[in-house]
């Protein structure tokens, strides 16, 4: 008897330029920005301002920054998602198929379906690897697996394939005990090689447009509870951490507070040695490794502290104790399908 066919897994992430130069950020944000998942502006006022203005600038810039945190063998997202898959797929064995998928990027989500379609796979768990649920982030993959499964770029593109394989979507595991037990195994494990024990707790968040969350995005609520969960898991006193966001992006109010002006008032309240961790953000990238690390070490020099003394704690990546937890999560939906 023939054994079955795996079971399709793919970890799906947003993406990231071929290369830290304009040639290839240009491209990719071209695609990331298009999407009205992200900017959600009517096309004939967004797109002669993102052409005509920001791919002009933005590439140039954007590319300098991702020169100084990028790796020797490539952009650390992908380096670290690849990772990810391969430790989870050790885990989960043959039954599984992991693949990664990309929503705006290569490995594309339209590859990793393809290649799982091609090794006879007819059903496949989608885990979005954004723990709090954003129509800028899980929305963006859900559509991504969707319209790549159907074979059609979009709601009205034209039929390419006829069979069509089932799909599971993972939802938002902002609060799943796995998901905080992991982060504050990490986190213990990182301030147990400290010198100092840090004075100050900054969760960091990517943030979203406050227009979003006032129509209906839950993500503030769940980044929130997230930050809850972990702080009184890891037996934080109320006063010594405080969860923000970061990012901000255009002149449109965001949600807050800043990430950015929280740093810079730290030391002005008496912190000497803050820690800053992102929980929404599982795989290292230019927003943590940039953003956080380069950046926040001197938006918290620029208030008057000292910027080595900033702990910016690296994200999950191929934490173990994560790999499990996903694992699990796969485990639990497939089920009634092995």
């Amino acid at each position: 008897m023939l054994s079955p066919p795996p079971i399709g897994v793919i970890l799906a992430q947003i993406g990231t330029p071929e290369a830290p130069n304009a040639k290839a950020v240009r491209p990719y944000l071209l695609r990331f920005l298009s999407d009205r998942r992200i900017v959600d502006y009517p096309p004939l006022f967004w797109q002669p301002l993102l052409r005509g203005i920001i791919l002009r600038v933005r590439p140039r810039r954007s590319a300098l920054l991702y020169s100084q945190i990028w790796h020797q063998d490539g952009s650390p997202l992908l380096i670290h998602s690849l990772a990810q898959c391969a430790a989870l797929q050790r885990i989960l064995g043959r039954c599984y198929q992991v693949e990664l998928g990309l929503a705006y990027s290569t490995p594309s989500m339209e590859q990793a379906i393809a290649k799982l379609e091609a090794a006879g796979v007819t059903r496949m768990i989608i885990i979005p690897l954004f723990p709090q649920y954003s129509s800028t982030t899980t929305a963006s993959v859900y559509d991504a697996a969707s319209f790549a499964a159907l074979g059609r770029r979009s709601a009205s593109g034209p039929v390419t394939k006829r069979f069509v394989p089932a799909l599971r979507f993972v939802e938002a595991y902002y609060n799943e005990p796995g998901y905080i037990s992991a982060m504050k195994m990490h986190l213990q494990q990182h301030i147990t090689r400290l010198s100092s024990v840090p004075d100050y707790f900054v969760l960091t968040f990517h943030g979203i447009p406050r227009r979003y969350a006032d129509t209906g995005d839950p993500y503030p609520l769940q980044c929130l509870e997230t930050a809850r969960l972990l702080a009184e898991a890891m037996d934080w006193k109320p006063g010594c951490w405080q969860a923000t966001f970061q990012s901000r992006f255009g002149r449109e109010e965001w949600i807050g507070p800043s990430t950015s002006d929280v740093l810079k008032e730290l030391a002005s309240r008496g912190v000497c040695r803050p820690l800053i961790f992102s929980p929404g953000l599982v795989t290292d990238c230019l927003e943590t490794l940039h953003e956080l690390a380069i950046e926040g070490r001197e938006l918290f020099e620029e208030g008057g502290g000292q910027a080595d003394n900033l702990i910016a704690v690296p994200c999950l990546n191929e934490n173990e104790a994560w790999i499990k937890f996903l694992a699990q999560l796969v485990e639990r939906h497939g089920q009634g399908w092995r």
